[in-house]
């Protein structure tokens, strides 16, 4: 199917979803209503991009057809100079319309579920861990997106041995998906009377918030504890059992949460955390099997892959599956974000492209 016909299949599909905005069915179920609306701009915007290249091409068309049917000196040499012009446009509607065609990640609409965890290099790990934290948060701010707390295991010195947050938010998951890996920092620790430059790694794992019909686990194979909330170094804080820790007897995932104030809320927001653990665990088996024959460059998700390094004394950040470096660190740090998330789209689209061909 060449790109004009592609178009017009996705024209018609827009036809179908703009039936739908006015269908009673739709407009009385709101999350019905949110995911064809969802779809319809998403379509729109295709058919958009598309219909550029089509008129582009449509024009060309009659200016060739205007150069094999007159004898006007004049209107051959307005039709050359416009032939030209769209020869050198085309190639890039062409490029753009392709792109847009590429099917999405379904799941790049979703929120998401942000765990990080310290690594190697000790206090320095744990602070810099917070540090993170703070990025993605400021980040988040910026998109109009909620950060909640679910759970967090501090450090002595204000840092975390491991926290877990919501990022609840359009298209969340789409922007923040690539921060999943190995983050190492390089930098002078406040500590470090010597000035010695030390090296500590985070982790950080992206899980897209999925809903019960996303992922099915049987009340079975769960094994739901109440239990106290725990302060720093294990001690209780309170003596209601209104943590929770639950056990996905099949994977062995287990996570706690205390900071609601109810095991209800607790309890809810576990469950939602394993169900996205149990699908990540899936989606990850799912692309092992897919890169068996090529291995992805961008991406993936692997948590055990190095995605970054962070040096401070030379402000800058190399990101290794893009091998490319940015700089002002600060600002970066400051939920500046965007341009490396761009290159890294960029870096998957135009992988994409490639397997495509």
């Amino acid at each position: 199917m060449n790109l004009i016909e592609q178009l017009r299949s996705r024209r018609e599909h827009l036809k179908e979803l703009e039936t739908q905005l006015s269908s009673p069915v739709v407009l009385s179920d709101r999350q019905k209503n949110r995911e064809v609306n969802e779809a319809y701009a998403a379509e729109r915007e295709v058919v958009e991009v598309g219909e550029r290249y089509e008129k582009a091409v449509r024009d060309l068309e009659g200016a060739r057809e205007t150069i094999s049917t007159t004898k006007d000196a004049e209107l051959i040499g307005m039709a050359q100079q416009e032939i030209a012009d769209i020869e050198t446009r085309l190639p890039a509607l062409e490029h753009d319309l392709t792109i847009a065609l590429i099917p999405p990640d379904p799941l790049d609409t979703k929120s998401i579920i942000v765990e990080i965890r310290a690594g190697a290099g000790g206090d320095e790990s744990t602070l810099f861990e917070a540090e993170l934290l703070r990025t993605y948060t400021l980040y988040a701010e910026t998109h109009g997106w909620k950060v909640e707390l679910v759970s967090a295991n501090r450090s002595d010195v204000n840092g975390f041995k491991e926290i877990i947050v919501e990022i609840k938010g359009l298209n969340a998951y789409s922007r923040l998906k690539y921060e999943s890996g190995v983050h190492r920092v390089q930098r002078v620790p406040e500590t470090e009377k010597a000035g010695r430059v030390h090296t500590s790694t985070v982790t950080v794992a992206i899980l897209p918030e999925v809903e019960e019909v996303d992922v099915k686990i049987r009340p079975e194979d769960l094994e739901i504890q109440a239990t106290t909330s725990q302060g720093a170094g294990g001690q209780s804080v309170n003596t209601t059992y209104s943590a929770v820790r639950i056990t996905h007897i099949p994977t062995g995932l287990m996570v706690y949460c205390q900071e609601e104030r109810s095991f209800k809320q607790n309890k809810e927001r576990a469950l939602s955390i394993i169900r996205s653990r149990v699908f990540a665990l899936e989606q990850e088996r799912l692309r092992k099997e897919r890169e068996e024959a090529r291995r992805g460059q961008v991406g993936t998700g692997d948590r055990s892959e190095k995605i970054r390094t962070y040096n401070f004394p030379q402000d800058r950040l190399t990101d290794h599956r893009i091998n490319q470096n940015f700089h002002n660190l600060p600002a970066i740090m400051n939920g500046g974000l965007d341009e490396i998330i761009e290159e890294l789209k960029r870096a998957e689209i135009e992988e994409r492209l490639s397997e495509l061909a």
